[in-house]
């Protein structure tokens, strides 16, 4: 048996106001720090760039704290379950999904900032400077930059992957799984 949009909208969201406030949040600051650090690549070196960096730095962790609550919230408040009707691979697949974006959102910001700590600049929480722990490592700082990028890219597969499988929910099947995550 199918949900409809009705029987989606009857049966109430999946997730708490609080999961969908910080899913919609989490997924608008993470794209615009991908974009914002295609950017900062591209004038790294330009006069005025260390104020980018700065932000990016500082909504880095921002996302992080926000990656972590949400983790521990969704913990707590398991949303609904999926339709019975979804086929087995479908529910393996959002699972598998689901937890990758969760590996991913949170190692991409403990990797950047591992990075920044490594760096000569270190890192600052919106202009205040945090506590340099390690002496600074160009090289390993490096190593920590390019990890950094390649999760980045992990992410926006993740991401595309995301996006297309509730467009095709909405769109296609109709089932009503993507109002789990837009109803108020």
């Amino acid at each position: 048996m199918n949900l409809t949009f009705k029987d989606a909208a009857e049966t109430g969201p999946a997730y708490t106001r609080t999961s969908r406030v910080v899913h919609w949040l989490v997924a608008v600051l993470i794209i615009g720090m991908i974009a914002l650090g295609w950017y900062m690549m591209s004038i790294e070196d330009d006069p005025g760039s260390d104020t980018y960096f700065t932000l990016h730095k500082s909504t880095g962790l921002i996302v992080l704290v926000l990656v972590l609550f949400r983790l521990v919230w969704r913990l707590g408040h398991r949303p609904k379950a999926l339709p019975l009707s979804l086929p087995g691979w479908q529910l393996m697949a959002s699972k598998a999904s689901h937890w990758s974006l969760y590996g991913a959102m949170i190692a991409m910001p403990i990797v950047g900032l591992a990075g920044a700590l490594l760096s000569k600049d270190g890192v600052s929480f919106f202009g205040a400077a945090l506590p340099r722990v390690f002496t600074a490592n160009h090289d390993l700082a490096e190593v920590f930059f390019s990890i950094h990028s390649v999760i980045a890219w992990i992410l926006v597969a993740l991401i595309s992957l995301h996006v297309l499988a509730a467009l095709k929910h909405l769109l296609v099947d109709k089932d009503g799984v993507f109002q789990r995550m837009w109803h108020s």
